[in-house]
């Protein structure tokens, strides 16, 4: 079997002597003489020639790139192979030298990569080593710096480096620690530094302060001796600040009353002690007054928080002193606990509340929105609100899923990182989203019984007095030619028309209780016509009294079609219960 290329070939040098042909017709009808054809075949020949000359010339010249290609990349991956230690690249001799090319290049590409890579992480580790070290006055890692480093020592340089971070981490935390607390006595005892090494703790930056382990000793011993000698002036003024600052958060006293004294909540002299004295005593009288008002404050923002987080009513019961009208310290006390721990909980899953809360306020306009479809008068208002309220409802249709699709997602991550539950309203928040959606459905399916049942007794109605079918007055069937002016149907017909009479006007059929009626031929001259021409209803629109005609018996579909009596009062039994049925019946294929 010929290759594409070797048909192709064969129909150039076909196309080739058809067009000398062509030539050599042309020519003998313009009566070129044939030293003239000579010239101008050879001149063909050349043109042809030359082409084909320049482009075997151009594939060689691609040939042979492509050999001196694959021999480059033969050197460079040798080289490579040695450098990064691994074993000799073994190549596939199957291939075209195309192939060849093209796979020795890309591997030469991922092995040079692999090399980049490694020697910029070696650059990368071997100046944070060399930080590190100076740091903590340690010896830097034992590597080359100029040759290629294998994994495994890349691997190890990591590791010294992990070692030698969380070795300053911790130095850094504990000097941070010591530091401060050097400052704190010195401060209580006013003492400035006096050695060098006591300058360099308290003055210098904490960045540039050696963390050897000379240093972290020498830093705890400073620190031992300047507790030793605070220690006596201290032990009377810590019960007296620890006092004050919990009667200051207990009263809510303002920042101006605590910055009168608050150049005593530091020192431990003596005139501190007694200005530390005075205050207890201030304090503790204004508590004893004002016990009741700042119990109930409290009360006033636990309540706003359970809100907020969704408390149930068992978790708010479970909060006994919320419900004591004992006033004390020690319910004061209970309510301060409960309220840092009320914010800490909402603080950390704020994000959660959030969606819940959005969640909530979706479903509650989702469900307002559908009561709004049941109303059969928001058809005739105008302004567009019909159009805006579906728009809306759309969209918070397509959004809620979206939204809890992303709620379960972070709950389920916030349950596996707190190894619990997340409740709202002492509910597993997916579960009071499924409730929802199935309280919803249960709904939808009840009303949708209801319509059901309503129009099977329409049916039953219809079949018993006969439903009559007439063609809308202000569209006629694509059939129609002549125009004329339609009839006005009888008011207390047209409004008395139920919703599956209405349908069977569109599909332009007649329907009446089996019962006996004259034969066809008697009711010839009598029937209903459209204003007209009068033509059969279109096949097609007589699809849509299905709706009607389904719940008949093969008789019925069979008997003759009479006028109804003009004297028949017809009621709408039901409407469009959404704007999407709605649009159903005004359908231009239905008209």
């Amino acid at each position: 079997m010929m290759r594409k290329s070797e048909v192709i070939a064969a129909e150039s040098v076909a196309c080739l002597n058809k067009a000398l042909c062509h030539l050599k017709d042309i020519w003998e009808e313009i009566g070129i003489p044939e030293d003239q054809r000579l010239e101008r075949t050879n001149v063909v020949k050349n043109h042809v020639k030359g082409l084909l000359d320049m482009m075997i010339a151009e594939e060689e010249s691609l040939r042979k790139r492509l050999m001196t290609s694959i021999e480059k990349c033969h050197k460079e991956l040798s080289k490579l192979c040695l450098e990064l230690q691994s074993p000799p690249f073994q190549e596939e001799k199957s291939g075209t030298m195309l192939q060849r090319e093209k796979e020795l290049r890309t591997h030469v590409e991922v092995m040079l990569k692999e090399k980049n890579q490694r020697m910029q992480a070696l650059k990368a580790l071997t100046e944070q080593d060399q930080d590190l070290c100076d740091l903590l006055c340690s010896q830097p890692f034992s590597i080359s710096p100029g040759c290629v480093p294998s994994m495994e020592q890349l691997e190890n340089f990591h590791q010294h480096i992990s070692c030698l971070t969380a070795e300053k981490e911790r130095r850094h935390k504990e000097f941070v620690t010591l530091k401060k607390q050097i400052i704190l006595c010195m401060d209580d005892l006013d003492q400035l530094p006096e050695t060098s090494f006591e300058k360099d703790v308290v003055c210098e930056d904490e960045e540039s302060f050696c963390l050897s382990k000379e240093n972290i000793d020498s830093l705890k011993v400073l620190l031992q001796q300047l507790e030793n000698r605070k220690a006596e002036n201290k032990r009377v003024c810590g019960s007296y600040r620890e006092k004050i600052l919990e009667l200051w958060k207990r009263l809510q006293i303002p920042q101006e009353e605590r910055d009168v004294i608050s150049e005593h909540m530091t020192l431990s002299k003596k005139r501190n002690m007694e200005a530390l004295q005075v205050e207890v005593k201030r304090l503790e009288e204004l508590k004893l007054k004002n016990m009741q008002n700042v119990t109930e404050t409290l009360r006033k923002e636990i309540a706003v928080y359970w809100e907020k987080c969704f408390y149930s009513a068992d978790q708010r019961q479970a909060f006994m002193p919320y419900y004591d009208d004992d006033f004390s310290e020690e319910l004061l006390s209970l309510h301060d606990a409960e309220i840092v721990q009320l914010k800490q909980y909402y603080e950390d899953h704020k994000e959660l509340f959030e969606g819940v809360h959005k969640w909530e306020e979706n479903w509650r306009l989702f469900i307002e929105l559908e009561e709004r479809a049941k109303d059969p008068s928001r058809f005739t208002n105008r302004g567009g609100n019909l159009l805006k309220e579906e728009k809306q409802r759309a969209d918070i249709v397509k959004g809620l899923p979206k939204l809890e699709k992303k709620l379960k997602a972070e709950i389920e991550q916030w349950e596996l990182e707190q190894n619990r539950e997340f409740q709202v309203n002492g509910q597993k928040f997916m579960q009071f989203v499924s409730d929802q959606w199935e309280l919803y459905r249960l709904e939808k399916e009840r009303e949708k019984q209801e319509r059901q049942l309503k129009k099977s007794k329409q049916t039953e109605e219809d079949m018993v007095y006969g439903t009559v079918i007439r063609t809308p007055t202000k569209r006629r069937f694509l059939g129609s030619t002549t125009p004329c002016k339609a009839r006005k149907l009888n008011p207390t017909s047209s409004t008395g028309t139920s919703n599956s009479t209405i349908r069977s006007v569109i599909g332009g059929t007649v329907c009446h209780s089996p019962i006996s009626r004259p034969p066809i031929s008697a009711s010839k001259g009598n029937g209903v016509k459209t204003p007209g021409h009068s033509k059969p209803p279109h096949q097609g629109l007589l699809e849509r009294n299905k709706e009607n005609i389904c719940h008949l018996t093969g008789g019925v579909a069979g008997m003759t079609k009479v006028p109804a009596s003009p004297q028949r009062n017809f009621s709408i039994n039901s409407v469009a219960s959404t704007y999407s049925e709605f649009q159903e019946t005004v359908k231009p294929e239905s008209i």
